[in-house]
């Protein structure tokens, strides 16, 4: 590093580090590692960024693809976060999952980096049809915390914060952030990693959402979620496919953040 700032980051992850939500597959993603980039590269004018995150991709696929890569680039600076993917299939082991990002904190951390993590909301704020799955979040992200503490990996903890499941921060998929979202993810990455100018308001509530829906209105809504979004994920499941399958990194190599930002769009 030069002074407080980075020189070189390498994100590694599934869909949400990819930037599914913010953005779309014509104009490109942005998502919330390359925001964290270009509000890094304030205080880091030649900070270079690699993302290596591959919607789909399991804890462990993350560690067996994206990790050796993520080595020869010789960041000073790493996040790793992926897990919500395991959670959501049907043989779910939080040991084994947090076993893989262990083993990734402790390679980039033994190779002099800092890294970063995220811990997950209650999806079942979110997607009410999801509730059960919420002892799965609790017991991965209590891993991931001691994980963390054991390799001196920054977390940003998003778990007690109930503003992050308001439904306004997400796309309608109710499983990526929506451009907000992404925004909020980011801020609270450079929170936890004290990034000049970054402070604690990605914790605060939204204002109070006068449009929400209520009633039989509540239940259509779920009902198109599970139509549209969910049905077409199991049918994936079903046939052995991934969103994912046959896709690379959106950016593998280092480059600087302004050739980066300079072809993104701003969110609406």
């Amino acid at each position: 590093m030069a002074g407080s700032g980075y020189l070189r980051y390498v994100a590694l992850g599934d869909s949400q580090t990819e930037g599914l939500g913010d953005g779309d597959e014509e104009r490109g993603l942005r998502g919330w590692a390359d925001r964290l980039a270009e509000q890094l590269a304030h205080d880091s004018p030649g900070l270079l960024y690699a993302n290596l995150a591959v919607r789909g991709r399991l804890a462990g696929q993350v560690r067996a693809e994206q990790l050796a890569p993520a080595l020869e680039l010789k960041p000073d600076l790493a996040t790793v976060v992926a897990g919500v993917n395991d959670v959501l299939r049907p043989r779910f082991d939080p040991d084994e999952v947090a076993g893989h990002l262990e083993a990734m904190f402790a390679a980039l951390t033994g190779q002099g980096a800092r890294v970063a993590t995220l811990t997950f909301p209650d999806i079942g704020r979110i997607a009410p049809l999801a509730r059960p799955l919420a002892p799965r979040v609790l017991a991965l992200n209590a891993r991931i915390r001691a994980a963390a503490r054991r390799h001196h990996v920054v977390v940003a903890d998003s778990e007690p914060f109930p503003a992050v499941t308001d439904p306004r921060l997400w796309s309608p998929d109710r499983l990526h952030a929506g451009p907000s979202g992404h925004a909020r993810i980011a801020a609270a990455v450079a929170h936890a990693l004290e990034v000049p100018g970054s402070d604690d308001s990605w914790t605060r509530p939204l204002p109070p959402d006068l449009a929400a829906h209520t009633g039989l209105r509540a239940v259509g809504a779920e009902l198109r979620w599970l139509g549209t979004f969910l049905g077409p994920w199991l049918v994936r499941r079903v046939r052995g496919r991934s969103s994912g399958d046959g896709r690379q990194a959106k950016r593998p190599a280092l480059l600087p953040v302004t050739a980066f930002s300079e072809g993104t769009p701003e969110p609406s």
